[in-house]
Parts: C-alpha cells; sequence; structure tokens
C-alpha cells in the first residue's frame, strides 16, 4: 500500500535527512492536517504575519492558508467556512442547499490544492520523495494538477501537470505563470472525457524513477485530507445554519464524484448526523449510474472508472446532470441579460445574484444535483443539503465565450435567458437519479475491479479491502500519525524558529 500514499514511518532515512536539509536551508514550515482543520490552532505568530502575504504567490506562509476558513478577501479567518445558500427562488424546492466556497482558496482559487497538500507531504515526511531527485507528477482534468504545481512550487519540488489539451483556457494561462519549465506542462489528447488517456501518458512517465505520479483517484492522502478536513469545515458550517432554525437537518451532501476525494467529507457528515451521501456525474457519461460512457463539458469531475478511493458501499445515491445544462446556466447566471432576467422576473435577491459568479461549471452540476436529491426525496424547509463550489467562474470565461457562440447564435438576451431558466432551472426533475440499494452499491464497486485490479496492477486483497467500512473508518488512524511526523520534521528542520515554534 506504499504506492498509494500509506506509510507512517520513515520509509528511506537518507531521503528524509536530505529533505529536512533541504527544508532547513529554504525555512519552509509545513502545516499539520489538525492546524487545517481547525485554523485557530495555527501558531499565533503565523496568523499575525499572514494578512501581509499576497494569497496568489507563492510564499511558504500560503500553506497555512489551505483550508476552508479564509475570509472573502483570503487575508484573514472565519469561524464558518464561507458559502453561499441559494434562495427556493432560485432552486424551486424547500430545502436549504448550501454550497461552500471553494474559491477562497489560495493560490489557485479552487479547493483541489487542499488535496495536493495531503498528497504530497506525507510522501516527504516519510521519506519516500526526495525533492532533489524526484518529479511529482499531478494527473488531473481539473484544477488539481494546479494545486499539486502550487504546492510543489512552494515546497522547493518539481511539479509537472498532466491534463487534456482542450480544457479550459484559463487553467492554461495560470499553468504558463506557475511551472518553471513550459515543459512542465503536458497535455494529453481530447477534453474532460479522456481520463484513460491521462493514464497513459502518466503510465510512460513511471517508467522513469525520478518521477511520482500523484494520481489523485488512489491517492488516500486524498481522502483523509477531505474526510479530516473538508468534513469538520461542513460539519461546522452545518451547525451555524442550526443557529436559525432549531429543527434543522442535515439531509444530505451532494458532490461530483471526480476522484472521490470531497466524497470522503460525506462519510464524515453521515457518520456525526447520519446524512445521505449523494454522488454525481454528467448525464452524458453515466459510467456509475449505467456503467456507461461518454463525452462531457463538466470540467474537473472525471469519468468512466470508479476512482479507488471512493466509498462506494457507503453511497446512498447516484444522480447525473447534463453539460447542456451547466454550460447554459453557466452564461445565465454571468452575463448582463441573464442576471437581470433572475433579478426582475423571477424575483432573486440581487446579493444572490452577483454572488452566483462563485459558482463554475462543476459547481453548478453540484447545485443541479442538490435540487434533483430535494425533489426526490421531497425535502422541506428544515432539510439542509450541503455542497462544495469547487471553483467559480472566473475559470471559465473562455467557455462562457464558446456557450454563447455555439448555443445562442453569438448573443445572450431576455429570451435566451428566460429558455435557459426554463430549461436547466425550472425543468429539474428526479431523472438520471438512483436511491442505491445493497446490489447497486455492489455493482458499482465491482466495476472499479476493471480499472484497478486489471488495468492499474493492484491486489485483489487491496482491492475488496476497501467494501468495509471498518477499512475507510481505520484509515482515519493515518491522520494523526502524519501529524506527529509533521511535527517531528518541522523540529529537525527548524523552520519554525523564525516564530518562535
Amino acid at each position: 500500500m506504499a504506492r498509494l500514499g500509506l506509510e507512517r514511518t520513515v520509509v528511506d532515512s537518507a531521503v528524509y535527512d536530505r529533505t529536512i536539509a533541504r527544508f532547513r536551508d529554504t525555512g519552509v514550515l509545513l502545516p499539520t492536517f489538525g492546524q487545517l482543520r481547525n485554523p485557530a490552532t495555527i501558531p499565533a505568530a503565523i496568523r499575525a504575519v499572514l494578512p501581509s502575504i499576497d494569497p496568489d504567490s507563492p510564499h511558504p506562509l500560503n500553506l497555512f492558508r489551505v483550508h476552508w476558513f479564509n475570509d472573502e478577501k483570503r487575508s484573514g479567518l472565519t469561524e464558518v467556512p464561507g458559502y453561499l445558500e441559494l434562495p427556493s427562488q432560485l432552486t424551486g424546492v424547500k430545502a436549504r442547499i448550501v454550497l461552500a466556497l471553494g474559491n477562497r482558496f489560495p493560490m489557485i482559487n479552487a479547493h483541489k490544492v487542499l488535496p495536493a497538500y495531503g498528497c504530497l507531504v506525507p510522501r516527504l515526511v516519510t521519506g519516500q520523495f526526495d525533492p532533489g531527485r524526484h518529479r511529482a507528477v499531478w494527473p488531473s482534468t481539473g484544477n488539481y494538477c494546479r494545486g499539486g504545481v502550487a504546492i510543489s512550487r512552494i515546497l522547493g519540488c518539481h511539479g509537472t501537470a498532466v491534463l487534456p489539451e482542450n480544457m479550459s483556457r484559463e487553467r492554461f494561462d495560470w499553468l504558463d505563470k506557475w511551472v518553471l519549465d513550459p515543459a512542465d506542462i503536458v497535455r494529453t489528447p481530447g477534453s474532460e472525457s479522456n481520463v484513460k488517456e491521462i493514464y497513459d501518458t502518466c503510465a510512460e512517465l513511471d517508467r522513469d524513477p525520478g518521477n511520482i505520479i500523484f494520481n489523485q483517484f488512489c491517492e488516500f492522502g486524498n481522502y483523509l485530507i477531505h474526510r479530516s478536513c473538508t468534513g469538520a469545515a461542513m460539519a461546522t458550517l452545518f451547525r451555524s445554519l442550526q443557529k436559525d432554525r432549531t429543527g434543522a437537518r442535515l439531509a444530505a451532501f451532494v458532490s461530483a464524484s471526480g476522484s472521490g476525494g470531497t466524497l470522503a467529507a460525506g462519510d464524515h457528515l453521515k457518520k456525526e448526523f447520519g446524512s445521505r451521501i449523494v454522488a454525481v456525474e454528467a448525464a452524458e457519461c453515466p459510467t456509475l449510474l449505467e456503467n456507461g460512457f461518454g463525452e462531457h463539458n463538466i470540467q474537473g469531475i472525471g469519468d468512466k472508472h470508479v476512482p479507488f478511493i471512493h466509498n462506494v458501499m457507503n453511497t446512498d445515491v447516484i444522480t447525473a446532470i447534463s453539460d447542456k445544462y451547466t454550460d447554459r446556466l453557466l452564461v445565465l447566471f454571468n452575463s448582463e441579460a441573464g442576471r437581470r432576467y433572475l433579478v426582475e422576473r423571477q424575483g432573486v435577491p440581487a446579493e444572490t445574484v452577483a454572488a452566483l459568479a462563485n459558482l463554475g461549471l462543476s459547481s453548478l452540476c453540484n447545485m443541479l444535483a442538490a435540487i434533483k436529491t430535494a425533489r426526490y426525496f421531497d425535502f422541506g424547509s428544515d432539510d439542509v443539503i450541503l455542497s462544495v463550489a469547487t471553483d467559480g467562474a472566473a475559470m471559465y470565461g473562455s467557455q462562457l465565450e464558446k456557450t454563447i457562440a455555439q448555443d445562442f447564435g453569438g448573443s445572450f438576451d431576455a429570451m435566451a435567458a428566460a429558455e435557459t431558466w426554463g430549461m436547466a432551472l425550472a425543468a429539474t426533475t428526479t431523472d438520471h437519479l438512483l436511491e442505491m440499494t445493497e446490489s447497486d452499491r455492489r455493482r458499482v464497486f465491482n466495476l472499479g475491479y476493471f480499472t484497478w485490479v486489471e488495468q492499474q496492477g493492484v491486489s485483489l486483497e487491496e482491492f475488496m479491502a476497501r467494501s468495509r467500512q471498518s477499512f475507510w473508518d481505520g484509515l482515519q488512524e493515518m491522520v494523526p500519525a502524519w501529524d506527529k511526523m509533521i511535527g517531528e520534521f518541522n523540529q529537525r528542520s527548524g523552520a519554525g524558529t523564525a516564530f518562535g515554534l
């Protein structure tokens, strides 16, 4: 299991010692998972300096901003994660649909920088990754590779992004500014639906022993940091929502399947509050729902396989959203004609409409899935559905232009806004939704065999162990073990002396 990131002891003492010496020279201090889970525990000396640090710079202290509790300016802390609650005028349902805002994370304005940290740092403190010799390879269809490049650069590691060539232009613009060498942007054929091509490229790169592949779909650091940090953040958010409605009930946590990492927060919430876990995918590629295939444009949610770190046997609902709806809602929510229509014709509060820019394509997918879930279970006004807005519309300006040109003939007016509202929101039903039985869970779980055992070389024993909830609960023992190792690493590097630590 070492190749999947599950080590709690030093594997190579020579690599470990070289890494400590390197961090001693650079003065980079590593936050623990516990500090990212509860930023109030970050040393006061560091919190005092953070407001003077540009949140979008490769400054080492920005590691202490890789959490859900940044304020709107990303300069200070909040007691509750930033969120957007969608009113019934917009959703058409009574349930409270609330999305935590991922664009408050530093450097990449997306929450995928959190799992990048959660995957790389355990390899550093166990002596599995040598910053002076290894290259960190970050395969992704969305924001994870950007997060990996950002974390790598801050930690003085050589980072390489692997992503499809047809992803949004804004992703590549960001990467151009952050990679140290243009060759560290590896473009694979296709777009969002071409995950296998990413795997094939990584298999070639993996032949070089100097390359370490941080495959988010099977890195347990991804699962663990989301269960620990994102899960706790969502719990804090829900408790704050309970304050103004004592009868509030956490009914469901909704997340696009993607790598399966964010869904781990649902494991935390289900154990604490008994809420359902809803996994979402594209209707154009219903792999979990129908063992299906296809192509779609909901950038960043992955497809055509079952992630190794997706706790399928704990998933309650699978639903699917069409990319034609997310593409068009992006235009409705981010155009002058669309915003005017929402306020004047549908009565959506102006402050809510202004905040809809916080929702990128996968965020819109989560929103629509939450609406479907509320309709299917007939949730009422005391029922809360939590989800995440992975990133904001700023990452999809080129996609907005493309949709206006292709779907609306080059212009978007009030008539187009009304049609989009009717098609993508008002007409949202409970189609493409499956409330999973034990048999359904087993079917989806078994589907993963063909990717992980037959293609990726995972042992059958490792594969089957994941069918038991005790396996996933037992993984949590890794977090305090890693935190202890991070603390020892910091002490030996002496990086905290500048802050009196």
